[in-house]
């Protein structure tokens, strides 16, 4: 008797089993390399009621007679939890529910210590490779994942949020793109959806409502000049001023500052293999860039003009605020007049967002933030591989540019 008792309070002290439950049997079936633990109720057992909280409630049937949870490893074997789950109806709120358990979550399929585990694993290994370690499916640990990080996003505040930065960022091949909108203040991502067009301001204005946040709280927005976020925030967020993302404004003019030199290399060969040394920053040129530009720039060059314009644009940014729309309009009139056709048209379009460019003067609101999320969650999906649904890549995206502490959430 001694050695029966010993023997299962062993499992009984590993597992944190509380009273009225206790270990009653225990099987090991090699051929299957699987342990079997058997956890039972005392006879006479009261519990409280998961409906109002009253304690003292007495069994009245057996929901189900053999409910089993995945447990982390006893040893080298996969550890599987059995239990009847009793039901017990309350003399206080008149209903009859299942008893909540201490081992697991209501509905899950593996113990807390599992999922606990695995969520370990998970913010440093891709979740395929987190499967293979544990022996699941990866879609059934996707499913604990998800269940933890919208538990977590769940209890968010958003109450005091007033400047957003928005932007996309490409999930999956084919022109799948989610948008993310970061709040400035807090540097945290708040919300995230599929798509890229002025419907995801629709969505971001419900998960506000949701949140009892009203839309005129909503002061400031940063995002790039596609017409859809712009017409989006009109339409949905009236009183917000933007402010145009000034390191978009100026890979705008990079990209004419390179349609330039594609156009002139045809006729000029000592402009291939110059592309870089045109779009970096002086100060990020190599030495090979920076002597190949030096005699570029002696040459009476289309694309030498037109980098200086980038340079001089450049410099707009470090101009007292007081400066900045007599020298944005002096840098338009000199870009208009260039007989550049890119430069022209880049020129014509930053005009029609003038305001928004030089708002940046007041703000000092940037996406280089997102920018720098875009990049780790783009290594994150690099190395899981991509990810099969949208909202894994969400969940992740919030896990991870969060840091959330999973594991503490109960």
């Amino acid at each position: 008797m001694k050695n029966f008792e010993e023997e299962y309070n062993v499992f009984q002290d590993a597992l944190e089993i509380p009273k009225p439950w206790y270990v009653f049997h225990n099987e090991l079936a090699k051929e299957e390399n699987t342990l079997h633990i058997y956890i039972e109720y005392q006879s006479g057992a009261e519990f409280s009621c998961p409906n109002c909280g009253k304690t003292g409630c007495k069994v009245h049937d057996i929901q189900d007679q053999d409910r089993t949870w995945r447990h982390l490893n006893f040893w080298q074997y996969k550890t599987i939890l059995h239990a009847r789950m009793p039901r017990v109806k309350c003399e206080s709120c008149g209903k009859i529910r299942t008893v909540v358990i201490d081992w697991a979550r209501p509905g899950a399929g593996f113990s807390l210590l599992f999922e606990h585990h695995v969520l370990s694993l998970m913010v440093e290994m891709p979740v395929a490779a987190v499967a293979r370690e544990v022996g699941e499916h990866d879609t059934r640990l996707w499913r604990v994942f998800k269940y933890y990080v919208n538990k977590a996003m769940e209890n968010i505040d958003v109450s005091n949020v007033t400047r957003i930065a928005m932007d996309e960022t490409s999930r999956a091949k084919g022109h799948k793109y989610v948008t993310f909108f970061i709040d400035m203040d807090t540097k945290r991502l708040i919300f995230a959806t599929t798509g890229k067009g002025a419907d995801v301001l629709q969505v971001f204005s419900q998960f506000l409502d949701s949140k009892g946040v009203l839309h005129s709280q909503i002061k400031e927005f940063c995002c790039d000049m596609s017409p859809a976020f712009i017409s989006g925030i009109e339409e949905k967020f009236p009183n917000a001023t933007i402010t145009f993302d000034k390191f978009h404004v100026m890979k705008m003019v990079n990209e004419a500052l390179d349609q330039v030199r594609k156009q002139e290399q045809a006729t000029q060969p000592e402009l291939k293999n110059s592309r870089y040394a045109w779009l970096k920053n002086p100060e990020n040129l190599t030495e090979k860039q920076e002597s190949k530009l030096a005699k570029l720039k002696d040459l009476d060059l289309a694309t030498g003009r037109a980098y200086r314009m980038k340079l001089s644009l450049q410099k707009m940014w470090t101009k007292h605020p007081i400066l900045s729309e007599l020298y944005f309009d002096e840098w338009h009139s000199w870009a208009i007049r260039s007989r550049l056709e890119p430069m022209i048209k880049v020129a014509k379009t930053l005009k029609q967002h003038k305001d928004g460019i030089l708002r940046w003067f007041v703000t000092k609101m940037t996406n280089g933030l997102l920018e720098g999320i875009n990049s780790l969650v783009q290594a994150t999906k690099r190395k899981a591989r991509g990810y099969r649904t949208a909202d894994n890549f969400i969940a992740m995206a919030y896990a991870t540019v969060n840091k959330l502490d999973l594991i503490g959430i109960s």
